[in-house]
C-alpha cells in the first residue's frame, strides 16, 4: 500500500471515530422520555401537562383539563391525554398501561364549627355583648363544612350581617380573605343567634327532701331569656342541698328551689345531747319532726316520757341545752 492510500485510510478511521463519539454523546443528553402518572393533585382550577406527564418539559406548564371542585376527585381517560400531548408537541409518551389518571383538587376546609365563630363574632359585635362564647347559632338549613383555596389562610367572618333584635333572626354571607369560589358563588347564611347564660340544671327528676349530688346535675347553656335572674351558675351552691319541691330533670336552680338536707327525720332514732355549764349527758331519743341543721325539733325522751326542743347539731343529734323548753304538751324546763 503506497504512502498516500495508507494516509487517506488513517483519515477516513479518525473521522469514523469522531463521528461515532458525538453520536454517542448525543444519545447520553438526550431528553427523558415522558410517562403518565397514575394520579396527581392539582391545586387550581385547571389541570396542566405537566400535572399529567412525568418529563413533559416546556409543555409542563400548559393548561389541557378543568380541574374537579375544591376538596373533591376525578379521573381523566388516557386517549384524552394523548390528544392533548399531541396538540402540544408531545408525539409520544409512556402510558405504563394506564386507561386513566385519577386527579384530586386540593382544598382547604371551613369546618361548621368555624362558620358558627364567625357568625357568633358578628353577633357578638352588633350587640356590644363581650364573649362570643355566649351567643348559640342556630342555622335554618342544613349547613355543611365549605370547601375554599388551600392558600386562603385567613379566619372566615361575615359581611353584610343583618340581625333582628325581637326574632333573634340573622343573616350574612360567608367571606375568607384570599378566596376567590367564594367571590365567585358567594355563601349567604340565615339562622338565628340568640344569648345564652351558663346555669346548672338538674340530670334527673329530684324528689322533696333529696339531697343532691354532684352527679345530679350538670352546667348547661340555656337562652338568657328563659334564665330566672336568680338561676343558681355553680355547681359549688347546689351539691349538699335538698329539694325543696319535686324538681324536674332539665331545669335550671334557683335558691327558691332548695333548702338545707334533713339530718334528722321524724320518728328516727336519735341522740340526745344535754349540754349545761361543765356537764354533758347523752341520751336515746325519738325524732317527732324533722329537721336540718340548726334547726329546732321535738324529742322525746323514752325514759322521761318528755317531750324536749332541741336543736339540731348533726346527722341523727339534738342538742338541748339550759335555754330548751319543753314542749308545751310536758311543760317544765330542762335543768
Amino acid at each position: 500500500m503506497s504512502n498516500r492510500l495508507l494516509i487517506v485510510f488513517i483519515a477516513a478511521f479518525f473521522a469514523l471515530l469522531v463521528f461515532n463519539a458525538r453520536h454517542a454523546g448525543a444519545a447520553g443528553t438526550a431528553a427523558p422520555v415522558p410517562f403518565l402518572k397514575s394520579e396527581t393533585t392539582v391545586q387550581s382550577e385547571t389541570v396542566r401537562l405537566g400535572d399529567l406527564l412525568e418529563n413533559a418539559g416546556a409543555a409542563a406548564a400548559v393548561p389541557v383539563f378543568h380541574a374537579p371542585e375544591l376538596g373533591t376527585s376525578g379521573t381523566i381517560q388516557t386517549f384524552r391525554i394523548i390528544e392533548a400531548a399531541r396538540q402540544n408537541g408531545i408525539a409520544s409518551f409512556e402510558t405504563r398501561g394506564l386507561t386513566e389518571v385519577a386527579i384530586f383538587r386540593n382544598a382547604r376546609t371551613v369546618t361548621l364549627a368555624e362558620l358558627e365563630r364567625a357568625v357568633a363574632e358578628a353577633a357578638r359585635r352588633h350587640l356590644g355583648l363581650t364573649r362570643a362564647e355566649d351567643i348559640l347559632i342556630r342555622f335554618d338549613r342544613d349547613v355543611r363544612s365549605l370547601q375554599i383555596e388551600p392558600d386562603a389562610r385567613g379566619a372566615a367572618r361575615i359581611t353584610q350581617f343583618a340581625y333582628d333584635s325581637y326574632t333573634h333572626r340573622f343573616e350574612g354571607f360567608v367571606e375568607v380573605p384570599g378566596s376567590l369560589a367564594l367571590r365567585k358563588q358567594p355563601l349567604r347564611l340565615s339562622g338565628t343567634a340568640i344569648e345564652t347564660a351558663e346555669v346548672v340544671v338538674l340530670a334527673r327528676n329530684v324528689a322533696r327532701g333529696e339531697m343532691l349530688r354532684d352527679t345530679d346535675i350538670l352546667v348547661d347553656r340555656l337562652p338568657r331569656g328563659e334564665i330566672a335572674a336568680d338561676a343558681l351558675a355553680r355547681p359549688g351552691l347546689v351539691v349538699g342541698q335538698a329539694a325543696r319541691r319535686a324538681l324536674r330533670a332539665g331545669m335550671s336552680l334557683r335558691p327558691a328551689d332548695l333548702m338545707k338536707p334533713d339530718l334528722v327525720a321524724r320518728n328516727d332514732s336519735v341522740t340526745i345531747v344535754f349540754e349545761v355549764p361543765g356537764i354533758v349527758l347523752t341520751a336515746r331519743g325519738k325524732a317527732l319532726t324533722a329537721g336540718a341543721e340548726g334547726d329546732t325539733v321535738d324529742v322525746l325522751n323514752p325514759h322521761s316520757k318528755r317531750v324536749l326542743q332541741g336543736t339540731v347539731r348533726g346527722p341523727g343529734t339534738v342538742v338541748v341545752g339550759r335555754g330548751n323548753t319543753v314542749a308545751a304538751n310536758a311543760g317544765g324546763v330542762v335543768r
